[in-house]
């Protein structure tokens, strides 16, 4: 559902809310989280649920995971301490399913595997590097890839086994197929609308289906969202895989 703010005409895309946890659809360009004053999905999101709920001015509200900039898809809040702490131990246990869609430049070979690396985030940049297995920042990064087609780009699913900053971007940007309109990493394609504030640019990376066992129910969640409107003419009509396959 979408729910909307009347005094800020916001709109806030709900995937999912029940007991002390909300998924959201986060648009492309827009930050997970932001100090106070600065736009994001959390700020947006606090205001939101203030209003709607009638809450004072604090009342606890965290993302349990989040999305990079420029990339769209399902993010999850919790409401509650104990919601948070479980959810987050999930992630921290990997039982949490993760699963991405991608449109890399050039063709991929080979069409599936397991990209295995050592990374690390660059100190006092926005940016990740991959390093020797031995540096004293290394962090071991791992996933799952399937192509879904081939032609002169290639459409994949991504199963992320570990969550480390950038990590599916780099990884495939190495090996020489960056994400379509990720300049960071080396594309040289546009994608999406091209609008002149580089922040609020997007890229072709989409957090395509989240799995969790929910904190109070017990229950498992299974959520799937289709990628935005600026994917339309790269998928031309490519149908992405049932969501309840294996990768």
């Amino acid at each position: 559902m979408t729910a909307k703010e009347d005094c800020s005409e916001i709109e806030i895309d709900i995937v999912y809310e029940q007991r002390g946890i909300v998924v959201f659809n986060k648009p492309p360009g827009l930050l997970t989280q932001g100090p106070p004053g600065i736009d994001s999905l959390e700020n947006r999101a606090k205001r939101f649920l203030r209003q709607r709920d009638d809450l004072g001015k604090k009342f606890y509200f965290t993302a349990i995971h989040r999305l990079d900039r420029p990339v769209s898809g399902l993010v999850a809040f919790a409401r509650n301490v104990r919601a948070a702490q479980r959810v987050s131990a999930q992630f921290q246990q990997g039982t949490v399913s993760k699963t991405y869609v991608a449109i890399l430049e050039r063709e991929l070979q080979p069409a599936a595997g397991t990209l295995t690396d050592h990374m690390r985030k660059i100190p006092d940049e926005a940016k990740s590097e991959i390093v020797a297995s031995d540096h004293p920042d290394a962090k071991h990064a791992a996933l799952e890839y399937k192509t879904i087609r081939q032609d002169n780009v290639s459409r994949v699913t991504i199963n992320l086994l570990t969550g480390r900053t950038h990590q599916i971007r780099l990884q495939f940007a190495t090996r020489g197929h960056p994400i379509l309109g990720d300049t960071l990493y080396g594309s040289t394609t546009e994608f999406g609308p091209q609008v002149d504030d580089l922040r609020k640019r997007q890229i072709a990376l989409h957090s395509w289906k989240l799995r969790f066992r929910h904190p109070i129910d017990d229950e498992d969640v299974d959520l799937t969202l289709p990628p935005p409107s600026a994917w339309d003419r790269w998928l031309d009509g490519t149908e992405l895989p049932d969501p309840e396959a294996p990768i």
